[in-house]
């Protein structure tokens, strides 16, 4: 598995997998083992997907300085990627978590992407969140067999305030994948606890940005972006991505239906021909 020297020293591993234009993928959790990713549904047919494992998680070592692992420090390693990899200018992808990373890394370095995915993230570092609609996606499921039970998991960890053991939180798995729950998507959800995530980089992950910055850097981004949301997926809701299209020149909003947070999984196809085509490198 490659791996590189990141600004401070901290050496970051990374898979690739497929073939044809360099598409870098950051992976969300936060701090989740880029493995979650497979090859993003078979994109890796038309892609060479650089798919970085976030320090702390995976193969890439921990830091020294708790600090680094916080959204915006994360995207100097994004810079340090592309210095390794030699490319004056790169097609960027981020989901879930990884979307906030690479919002910041955008706002911060507009002239160096020749496009932008933000597969169903990025919302929060953007100051779009709209809280009323988590609680409208969550109702979208109440037909679902698992509804009742994975409501009140959810309730369990509010309770809780925040915190909730393995169990309930794969009680509540199926609110992040889209219809139907199948056996595979259950393995994929459960597989998060054999992977490496280290604490530190779960706690210290977020950041409140100075949003006149992040608004007037990503002003500056002439390439074509897209973002992508699942129709059922509870964070960002389609009108939160319509909010953060706004935001840039030149975006375009992509709702994947009866898509969760892991669209990849839910029609490989749809996402496939999606992203090949919005927006070409």
């Amino acid at each position: 598995m490659p791996s590189f020297p990141s600004y401070d020293s901290t050496v970051l591993s990374y898979r690739v997998v497929g073939s044809g234009p360099v598409l870098v993928c950051l992976p969300g959790g936060p701090a989740r083992d880029s493995v979650y990713l497979g090859d993003l549904g078979g994109l890796s047919a038309h892609r060479t997907l650089v798919l970085l494992d976030n320090r702390g998680s995976g193969r890439s070592a921990d830091a020294s300085d708790v600090d680094s692992y916080r959204v915006d420090r994360l995207a100097l390693d994004v810079e340090a990627l592309r210095q390794h990899l030699g490319l004056e200018q790169m097609n960027l992808l981020g989901h879930s978590g990884g979307a906030q990373i690479a919002v910041l890394y955008a706002a911060t370095h507009p002239q160096r992407l020749s496009s932008l995915v933000l597969l169903n993230g990025g919302q929060r570092v953007m100051g779009c969140v709209i809280d009323s609609l988590m609680g409208e996606a969550i109702k979208l499921r109440s037909d679902e067999p698992w509804f009742e039970d994975a409501l009140a998991a959810i309730n369990e960890r509010i309770a809780g305030q925040g915190s909730a053991s393995p169990e309930v939180m794969r009680r509540q798995d199926m609110f992040f994948y889209g219809r139907p729950w199948t056996p595979e998507k259950a393995a994929h959800a459960a597989a998060d606890e054999t992977e490496k995530r280290t604490p530190e980089a779960i706690k210290n992950f977020a950041f409140e940005p100075d949003l006149d910055a992040v608004y007037a850097g990503l002003a500056q981004v002439t390439a074509p972006v897209l973002i992508y949301t699942g129709e059922v997926d509870p964070a960002p809701r389609p009108a939160e991505a319509v909010l953060m299209a706004k935001r840039f020149p030149n975006a375009t909003v992509v709702t994947q239906p009866d898509a969760g947070h892991m669209p990849w999984l839910d029609d490989p196809a749809f996402f496939v021909s999606t992203v090949t085509a919005h927006p070409a490198p």
